[in-house]
């Protein structure tokens, strides 16, 4: 399960940072080499992109999923992000060999990162199964 440890791009000046997480499943075995040379790709434009603070990524091979997470200065810079080249169209071609994903934003203070890998597949969990985690419901 390779992991590329978190990448510090830029500091932080604000006091909160912008958490971008991602969790991206493809359909079979076939489609994961290509897909992690892709990601990596992706990880080398998010390092040189105006408003990074840092990325890291996390690819469970053998179950054909990969994490990401980064923190921004703002909604701006991740959007701008995507919408630029290799980003854009790397995406678009990428959807075909889907099978899942799930996108989350929060914020957290700046002095906490980085985060740590289980807190980010804990809150991608709770937002792919809300009822995940959650007590027992009272009547």
């Amino acid at each position: 399960m390779p992991t590329v440890p978190w990448i510090e791009v830029d500091t932080p000046v604000a006091p909160e940072a912008l958490i971008m997480a991602s969790r991206l499943e493809v359909r079979s075995l076939r489609q994961v080499p290509g897909f992690l040379m892709a990601s990596m790709r992706l990880l080398r434009q998010a390092c040189r992109a105006p408003g990074a603070l840092g990325v890291s990524l996390k690819a469970e091979l053998l179950k054909r999923t990969f994490w990401t997470v980064s923190a921004w200065t703002d909604k701006a810079a991740v959007y701008a992000y995507a919408a630029t080249e290799p980003h854009k169209t790397t995406m678009r071609r990428k959807r075909a060999v889907m099978r899942d994903s799930t996108f989350l934003f929060w914020e957290v203070p700046a002095d906490q990162l980085p985060l740590a890998w289980d807190e980010v597949q804990r809150r991608i969990s709770q937002e792919r199964d809300p009822d995940r985690g959650a007590g027992p419901a009272s009547s």
